[in-house]
């Protein structure tokens, strides 16, 4: 249940700002045609972070458990600055084309989503919680949280939004996920 919890409040909150839920505001404006935006985000996520689960996991069959210890807690340092670096996306929004709403929201979603900070969290994640399902259903939750609003309210709701606040906090959580990695935190809290 906490790999189900944590992957979903961190992701909901990296995702803030990021550049794919500023690319589901311009999807939004362009089309106003919630249900296939949010279904093509939804399947587009769900194909991601599977993959990005998979590659998790397959990396703790692979690495050594101090090896993974290091690079996880640095890596979970690394996306708290990286969060805090502001993303940004051109302004024009793909046509539907042959493939329709639904079609080119998921192609383009996904490949926004390759390599992207969520993307990268969801590998590091499935591999410190070694819990694949809870970690995918956990970040593809989270994506969902954060933008279904921004396609149903679209830009109106970016304007009142404290990004940077937003995007604090998540740093912070993935600071703390960090340090306890490095420190081997499951070790202190299981002595008491």
């Amino acid at each position: 249940m906490e790999a189900f919890l944590v992957s979903t409040g961190v992701v909901a909150l990296a995702e803030i700002g990021d550049k794919t839920q500023l690319l589901a505001f311009l999807l939004a404006a362009r089309w106003r045609r919630p249900l296939p935006i949010l279904a093509g985000i939804l399947a587009a996520t769900l194909v991601n972070h599977a993959l990005a689960g998979a590659l998790g996991a397959w990396l703790t069959t692979w690495l050594a458990p101090d090896t993974l210890r290091w690079i996880l807690g640095f890596g979970f340092l690394a996306m708290a600055v990286w969060i805090l670096i502001p993303d940004k996306i051109d302004d024009t929004a793909p046509t539907a084309g042959r493939f329709g709403v639904f079609g080119t929201t998921l192609v383009v979603f996904f490949l926004a989503e390759m390599g992207d900070k969520t993307q990268i969290a969801t590998v590091a994640l499935a591999a410190q919680y070694q819990a694949f399902l809870a970690v995918v259903v956990g970040t593809t939750l989270g994506m969902m949280i954060a933008n279904t609003p921004a396609v149903l309210v679209g830009g109106r709701l970016a304007q009142h939004m404290p990004v940077r606040l937003v995007h604090g906090i998540a740093a912070c959580i993935f600071a703390l996920l960090g340090l306890a990695t490095l420190l081997r935190a499951d070790r202190l809290l299981a002595l008491w």
